[in-house]
């Protein structure tokens, strides 16, 4: 029984951590053409999702990556 409620709890975080972290990086893409700081919320949606995706801990690296990149003015055109 025990262990049943730990992996209901388990499950129940991952999915809050996943629909909080979809909803803050839905709200910075929406930002993009909106009002609002998209190079914030963008990286902290990717932060709550990192938690538990390594998809978005790959994506979190190329965007500070890239933001770095940026702030030192070292911007590389993009190869399309």
């Amino acid at each position: 029984m025990h262990h049943i409620v730990l992996r209901t709890l388990g499950q129940t975080k991952r999915l809050v951590v996943t629909v909080i972290g979809f909803t803050i990086l839905a709200t910075g893409i929406a930002m993009i053409v909106l009002p609002g700081p998209a190079i914030i919320v963008i990286p902290v949606g990717l932060t709550i999702l990192a938690t538990e995706f390594l998809w978005a801990r790959k994506l979190l690296l190329s965007v500070k990556e890239r933001i770095e990149r940026m702030a030192n003015g070292n911007v590389k055109p993009n190869k399309r």
